[in-house]
């Protein structure tokens, strides 16, 4: 077991009760609730069914903590929802439209799993290969806006900041987190 995930839960069974917390946009989707963590067989499939290997750290959160709820934004997406997406390193430094779903084409760069629906056309994606493997990143699959890499060394890490934020009162607009008007931290 990561040893942050025991410290997550405890967070999170606290953000509610915090008077001062930011507010997160898609909060009353989730509820700040989990759903219950999948069997690792469940998540064996999972992967073999992709061709995929998920990054150790995204894994343990889903089959220790939760697999679906409580994340930024609308939470996270239950596995039958997950997309894999490409992003061309070429066309991602010409124009922010650089995901592309990979059932569409061909696979010609590094793959991300659609894990947390984020709004209309914009997605929270977790890196699977290539050197932004186990990172989270945000973009527009209309290319209105992105791709943001998050400065979080992973998703536990992305995670814990979200939660930080929140029960600090901080405005982030990277994770739609809004401070209470009256609160300055």
């Amino acid at each position: 077991m990561d040893p942050r995930l025991p410290r997550l839960h405890d967070k999170l069974l606290k953000i509610t009760a915090n008077p001062h917390r930011s507010h997160s946009f898609g909060e009353d989707k989730h509820q700040f609730r989990l759903g219950p963590p999948l069997a690792q067989e469940r998540m064996q499939s999972f992967e073999t069914d992709l061709g995929i290997a998920l990054p150790s750290t995204f894994r343990a959160f889903l089959t220790e903590l939760g697999a679906t709820g409580a994340a930024p934004f609308y939470g996270l997406l239950p596995l039958e929802q997950h997309e894999l997406f490409t992003m061309d390193p070429e066309t991602a430094t010409h124009t922010p439209r650089g995901f592309t779903p990979l059932e569409q084409r061909q696979h010609h760069g590094d793959l991300f799993l659609h894990i947390i629906e984020a709004g209309c056309s914009d997605l929270v994606l977790l890196g699977i290969t290539g050197p932004l493997r186990g990172r989270i990143l945000t973009g527009n699959s209309d290319g209105f806006w992105g791709p943001d890499l998050s400065p979080a060394a992973d998703f536990i890490a992305w995670y814990e900041l979200w939660l930080d934020d929140m029960a600090a009162g901080r405005d982030n607009r990277a994770l739609e987190l809004s401070a209470p008007p009256s609160h300055t931290p």
